[in-house]
């Protein structure tokens, strides 16, 4: 199961890490990627992290303000967001993907956590 750490509501401008981590230790091999929902709007693609770290993806929305490190021996995932903006508002999900690369197509991911609340305020 992908447990993703608890959200919160900041200001713009703030700071805030968020975190996967698997129970089973099985996603090692696997793309990993955080995604993000606001109401009314569909799922969109954040970050992405290929299975060694080596490779990342970001959206034009958040390039320069976020990170996506990993920690393989560990099995979590981390999306680092800095500059926060209102925006950014949304629920936060992470989410494995079937192959070992972590890029931005929703359909590659097969293993979603439950979600997290962002609220950034103006």
């Amino acid at each position: 199961q992908l447990q993703a750490s608890e959200g919160g509501s900041v200001q713009a401008g703030d700071s805030l890490r968020l975190s996967c981590a698997d129970s089973r230790r099985t996603i090692s091999n696997n793309g990993m990627a955080w995604f993000r929902q606001a109401p009314g709007k569909e799922r969109e693609f954040v970050a992405g992290i290929n299975w060694s770290g080596t490779t990342t993806n970001y959206a034009d929305s958040v390039k320069g303000r976020f990170t996506i490190p990993r920690d393989r021996a560990k099995s979590i995932v981390y999306l680092q967001m800095n500059s926060l903006r209102p925006e950014d508002t949304a629920r936060y999900l992470c989410a494995a993907s079937r192959s070992s690369s972590g890029g931005s197509s929703r359909g590659t991911y097969n293993y979603w956590g439950q979600g997290t609340q962002v609220t950034v305020s103006s």
